[in-house]
């Protein structure tokens, strides 16, 4: 008798090569909760890259909307870019972010591929943040070595992309020409969902979100994204002005969205003000409800803890996104490891640089000490779980 051969199953075009093991919520490397347990320390393991200031957006709430520009600066050489990640010794991830990195086809393929082939090439997870409104095709040229494409969704309808996507592009920008970017957006979502690539939609509770966000969720769920990312928005640098939602209104958000939510996709939370040390017995309750919730995470933020941002075009590093604090080195003359190490010496560092090992939680970031915290000193307080 001969064997009847078994059906074989087509892989999916953008999925991560056999044998990796796929991200979950038992396996995010990006959280510097895993390196600090593996090390006993902070560690670098993740490297974040701008690798543009141009984008076809101006949203309200962008991080590092003054650093956008109308022409784009020359780039450092990728060789030494890549020759600076090579040194780093116990790296993981790589992020890409700007601005838009799609912006310009030239970038998606003389910059973002080759940088996503390198990680491929090495076992290292990379992660795109992208606004994915433009043309399908450019993301088909990176989504066979990518893992991550990480999206911004803080919409319930094209209206809402409209006001909040373009508040301050000094322009008019027609209602028809923003709802066409909507659609593209959604539907590329959906493509690239389909096509085996983990899409993660990210939403910020922030004073437009917070007593929306169920909706948000469900939209997102709509489109295939295998996570929802849910941070509190801190309002900085460009967003600066924006108005602030209490954190009474951010904890009443997230249990709403706790009620509401697809419990069979992976929801992110990030950036939280609560904390199993606080001395507010509700925020100490809904801490505890988050380690209970199925498939939900808590990430511990990454920046300066694990991860530093190097800007391509000047060189220069930085150890957190969004707070303002200068360069702490320059690729040109340093090694990162070096650059990381200044930095968890200094003493805006320690001021943070808190563990409770029974909460896995790494204290706040500056953003949030700065806001919330500051006469509060987290080396002398303690999980209460």
């Amino acid at each position: 008798m001969h064997a009847i051969p078994l059906p074989t199953v087509a892989r999916a075009p953008f999925a991560a090569p056999d044998g990796w093991k796929p991200l979950s919520p038992t396996n995010d490397p990006w959280d510097p909760i895993h390196s600090l347990q593996r090390f006993g320390r902070h560690a670098l393991t993740s490297v974040e890259l701008t690798v543009t200031h141009l984008c076809n957006m101006r949203c309200e709430h962008c991080a590092v909307g003054d650093s956008l520009t109308m022409t784009e600066a020359p780039f450092m050489p990728l060789d030494l870019i890549l020759r600076r990640l090579d040194e780093v010794e116990h790296l993981e991830t790589i992020s890409l972010t700007g601005g838009e990195p799609t912006f310009r086809l030239e970038t998606v393929k003389e910059v973002i591929v080759p940088l996503l082939k390198y990680a491929r090439s090495r076992g290292i997870r990379s992660q795109l943040n992208s606004n994915i409104t433009l043309d399908y095709d450019r993301y088909e040229l990176i989504a066979p070595f990518l893992d991550v494409m990480h999206i911004s969704f803080n919409y319930t309808e094209a209206e809402d992309f409209h006001r909040v996507g373009f508040a301050r592009s000094g322009r008019s920008v027609s209602r028809n020409a923003s709802s066409r970017l909507y659609e593209r957006m959604v539907d590329n979502a959906r493509k690239l969902s389909d096509g085996g690539l983990f899409v993660s939609a990210e939403s910020m509770i922030n004073f437009h979100t917070y007593n929306r966000i169920t909706d948000i969720h469900r939209l997102i769920v709509e489109m295939g994204c295998q996570r929802h990312e849910v941070h509190p928005m801190y309002p900085s640098s460009f967003a600066a002005n924006l108005p602030r939602v209490t954190r009474e209104q951010m904890r009443e958000a997230i249990e709403e969205l706790l009620e509401h939510r697809n419990k069979d996709v992976w929801m992110l939370l990030g950036t939280l003000p609560f904390f199993a040390c606080s001395a507010d017995s509700d925020e100490r309750s809904l801490v505890r409800r988050l380690r209970s919730e199925p498939n939900l995470t808590v990430r511990n933020d990454p920046d300066g803890r694990n991860r530093v941002n190097v800007n391509m075009f000047s060189g220069d590093v930085y150890v957190t996104d969004f707070a303002a604090v200068p360069p702490f080195g320059n690729v040109k003359e340093e090694r990162l490891d070096d650059v990381f190490a200044k930095w968890q010496a200094h003493p805006m560092q320690k001021a943070v640089n808190c563990h409770c090992p029974e909460a896995a939680c790494c204290g706040p970031n500056l953003l949030v000490s700065d806001m919330y915290y500051k006469d509060v000193d987290f080396l002398q307080r303690k999980a209460a779980l």
